[in-house]
C-alpha cells in the first residue's frame, strides 16, 4: 500500500518545491496527501482530456510539468478549461501534483532530459542560483564530532556537486562557566571548565535549515548548544537555470538543425542567422528562455536551444550565436517521460502511465 505523501516525497527528493519562482504554483494543487495511490499519469499539461485519460487507466494521481492551477481561484463555476478541469479531478478523486520551476532548477530535471535527447556531454547549470546556501559552524567535544556530523549528513548537508560529506573542523579550547540552574554534561555547577572540542563547519541548502539544526540539537552532547548559521552569496552548481554541454563531435549549422529536429520530435524551427561556426557547445532551456541569452553567450555556446522567443528578441543574438526556437510543448513534452522513468525507479506496486494526449495548443500548416 502506497500514499500520495510517499510519491511527493520522492518527487521533492528530485525537484525541492523551495527551488520553484516565487510566481509559481508548484505542489499537490487538488487532493489529501493521504489518499492511496491506485495508479500515476504523468503528463506534461492537465486538461479535461487528461483528466478523463486518468480515469480510464484507473490513476488516482496526475503529475504534470505545467501546474493547472496557476492563477488564483476565485470560483469554480465551470466557466475556462481550468475550472471545469479541477472540478472533474475533485468529483472523480483525482489528485493533481505540478513539478514546474523546480524541477527546471536541478541537475536531472528538465534541462538535463534536453540535454539527454540532444546527447550533450559534461553538462552543467547554465546560470546557477545564488542566496540558497548556509553555512553552518558548531563546537562540540572532540569525542562526539563524527557521531554529530553524521546526523547532519543524514539530514541533508555537506553536499557540495558530486561530493558528500562535506566538512571542516579545527582544534581548540573550549570554555564555560555551568550556572546555579545548569545541568553540564562536562564540569559541575560554579567550575571553571575547560574542553578539547572542534569547530565544525558544513555547507547545506538553506530550504533545509530546520532539519539540519533539528539534527544537531538532538546528536550534540551540551545542554546548549554553541552554533552559528550564516546565509552564503556563492553559486549553487546544482541548482539553477538551463543547461549547457558538448556535443560529442562539432556539427555543420544545417545538419545540427536536422538532428535537433528529429531528437526533439519538432514539427518546425525558428532560428537566426548562423554564426558559420560548427556546432559544439550547446545551450539549453526548456520552456520561454530568453532570458538566459546573456548566460548562453558569455558561456560561449554556438547554439541556444529553447522556445517562445518573441520576435524582436531574435535580434539580441547579434551574430554572436545562433537561436534555436522548437516550441514550448517540444521542449518540455518528455519531461513527462522523465518523472515516469524516476518514478518507476522508486515504486512498482502500481500502474504509471504516460499521456498519450497532446495538450500542444499550437497547430502547424506545412
Amino acid at each position: 500500500m502506497t500514499f500520495i505523501k510517499e510519491i511527493l516525497t520522492e518527487l521533492e527528493k528530485l525537484a525541492p518545491l523551495p527551488y520553484q519562482e516565487d510566481y509559481d504554483n508548484a505542489g499537490l494543487l487538488v487532493g489529501s496527501p493521504d489518499t492511496e495511490v491506485t495508479g500515476i499519469l504523468f503528463t506534461l499539461d492537465i486538461t479535461e482530456e487528461v483528466v478523463d485519460e486518468a480515469i480510464r487507466k484507473h490513476c488516482n494521481l496526475i503529475v504534470a510539468h505545467h501546474p493547472v492551477i496557476f492563477k488564483g481561484l476565485k470560483k469554480l463555476n465551470g466557466k475556462n478549461y481550468v475550472e471545469r478541469t479541477v472540478i472533474r479531478a475533485i468529483k472523480n478523486d483525482i489528485a493533481l501534483y505540478a513539478t514546474h520551476t523546480n524541477l527546471d532548477h536541478v541537475v536531472g530535471g528538465v534541462n538535463w532530459q534536453i540535454a539527454r535527447r540532444l546527447g550533450l556531454q559534461n553538462t552543467k547549470v547554465l546560470a546557477p542560483k545564488k542566496q540558497i546556501l548556509n553555512k553552518l559552524a558548531f563546537f562540540c567535544p572532540v569525542a562526539n564530532t563524527q557521531n554529530i556530523l553524521d546526523a547532519l549528513f543524514e539530514a541533508g548537508a555537506g553536499e557540495i556537486g558530486d561530493y558528500r560529506h562535506c566538512s571542516f573542523r579545527s582544534e581548540g579550547l573550549g570554555t564555560f562557566l555551568p550556572g546555579e540552574n545548569a545541568n553540564p554534561v562536562i564540569g559541575a555547577r560554579g567550575d571553571l571548565e575547560t574542553v578539547n572540542e572542534h569547530r565544525v563547519e558544513v555547507l547545506l541548502p538553506a530550504h533545509l535549515q530546520a532539519q539540519v539544526l533539528n539534527a544537531l540539537k538532538r546528536t550534540h552532547p551540551y545542554e546548549e548548544v554553541a552554533y552559528y548559521m550564516s546565509a552564503l552569496e556563492n553559486e549553487n552548481q546544482e541548482v539553477g537555470a538551463g543547461a549547457i554541454g558538448e556535443l560529442p563531435e562539432p556539427m555543420e549549422t544545417a545538419d545540427f538543425l536536422a538532428y535537433l529536429k528529429d531528437s526533439m520530435e519538432a514539427s518546425v524551427i525558428k532560428y537566426t542567422e548562423p554564426t558559420g561556426r560548427k556546432i559544439r557547445r550547446v545551450a539549453v532551456c526548456g520552456g520561454a528562455g530568453s532570458f538566459l541569452l546573456r548566460n548562453a553567450i558569455s558561456a560561449a555556446a554556438d547554439v541556444y536551444v529553447t522556445a517562445d522567443y518573441k520576435y524582436h528578441e531574435f535580434f539580441d543574438a547579434e551574430g554572436r550565436i545562433m537561436i534555436c526556437d522548437i516550441g514550448h510543448y517540444e521542449s518540455e513534452v518528455f519531461t513527462k517521460n522523465l518523472l515516469h522513468d524516476y518514478i518507476s525507479g522508486k515504486f512498482s506496486n502500481f500502474a504509471l502511465c504516460l499521456s498519450e494526449i497532446s495538450t500542444n495548443p499550437v497547430r502547424y500548416f506545412s
